[in-house]
């Protein structure tokens, strides 16, 4: 009993519990179930992706403070978060990974890392 590729479909040659006739075909598969298959889900990521990138820049200290006009010049979007963190105290950071921001007086804005 002979298996097929699920890729190409070609037969598959080799040990018994191989599932790709070849590496391409294994990447190429891979690729097309885990790609982004709504324009959503591709557009959120990279929104995510780029106010992630915007903090880490701003940031490079774990622990700074910037202006709201700053960041939205970089391209900021605040909309865009992973988690919200309230305090006992009731302060509430934002968070885009393990990057976050507390929102101060003045239009300005605390920066913080998250600790591993």
């Amino acid at each position: 009993m002979s298996k097929a590729c699920p890729e190409c479909g070609d037969k598959i040659i080799g040990r018994i519990d191989k599932k790709f006739c070849s590496d391409g075909c294994r990447n190429a598969y891979n690729n097309r179930i885990n790609k982004d298959s709504k324009n959503l889900i591709r557009n959120t990521n990279n929104r995510l992706r780029k106010n992630y990138r915007i903090l880490e820049e701003l940031n490079p200290d774990k622990k700074t403070k910037t202006s709201r006009a700053k960041l939205v010049e970089k391209g900021f979007d605040f909309n865009y978060f992973t988690s919200i963190y309230t305090t006992k105290a009731g302060t509430i950071y934002y968070f885009v990974y393990d990057q976050g921001y507390l929102p101060l007086d003045g239009d300005y804005y605390a920066l913080v890392k998250r600790n591993d």
